[in-house]
């Protein structure tokens, strides 16, 4: 019985301390940079395969969660006085265009110009996560770009836009064909947080999610006000 007993705590144990191990391609804070392609008002205007507003409130989480998790971020722009036009208001709240240090740049590839590829190796991380306008040309350029070099690449498909809903799907295909993964914006903030008994980042992913977090954002402040939770 007692032999039983003990067999039966070593195999719960065994199981316990499987399910602890994640998968090693899941986004922790540390493992990753984020770059931020050309969230700009001319690049917006054209874009058609997501409303303006959710791409807005979804650059925002994005752009929150790396400052919450101290995540090393890139953000790019295309000629940025000339034609493109400023940042969204949504990235520049966690990246102040005075003090973000933006790289602005003529190719619509930002892996082919020099300063913007060496931001992002400098950060050091093997693995990136990209996203930002157009879903076509501005994210296909560096993600195959960076897929070539060794680089593991996520591209957060609802971060993302282009003139129409084909090109950005087509585009998603193409990455994805080549090994690029992809993800959406409030996977990206649950992924990094992955435990809710983290208390330390608890209640700024929440106060972010509520802020843009759509729906779900809406139920945590009833849950917060109702429910008291």
């Amino acid at each position: 019985m007692k032999k039983n007993l003990l067999t039966a705590v070593l195999i719960l144990l065994s199981i316990s301390a499987f399910a602890q191990k994640p998968s090693p391609s899941l986004l922790t804070p540390t493992n990753h940079t984020l770059v931020m392609i050309d969230y700009q008002s001319q690049m917006a205007f054209a874009t058609k395969n997501i409303d303006p507003e959710l791409l807005r409130n979804n650059a925002g989480l994005v752009a929150g969660t790396t400052k919450i998790f101290n995540v090393p971020t890139v953000v790019t722009t295309v000629a940025e006085t000339t034609f493109s036009g400023p940042v969204f208001p949504e990235v520049q709240e966690f990246y102040p265009k005075a003090s973000s240090n933006y790289i602005d740049r003529t190719t619509m590839n930002c892996w082919e110009d020099t300063n913007a590829q060496k931001a992002i190796a400098s950060k050091g991380k093997k693995t990136l996560v990209m996203g930002g306008l157009w879903t076509s040309v501005c994210i296909v350029g560096p993600v195959l770009s960076a897929i070539n070099e060794g680089y593991t690449v996520y591209v957060i498909t609802d971060a993302s836009g282009d003139v129409s809903k084909e090109a950005h799907e087509m585009a998603v295909t193409r990455m994805v064909q080549a090994g690029a993964r992809p993800i959406t914006s409030l996977q990206y903030i649950l992924e990094l947080q992955r435990d809710w008994a983290r208390s330390e980042t608890y209640k700024s992913v929440t106060d972010l999610i509520v802020k843009y977090g759509g729906a779900y954002g809406i139920g945590i402040q009833y849950a917060r006000a109702v429910i008291k939770h």
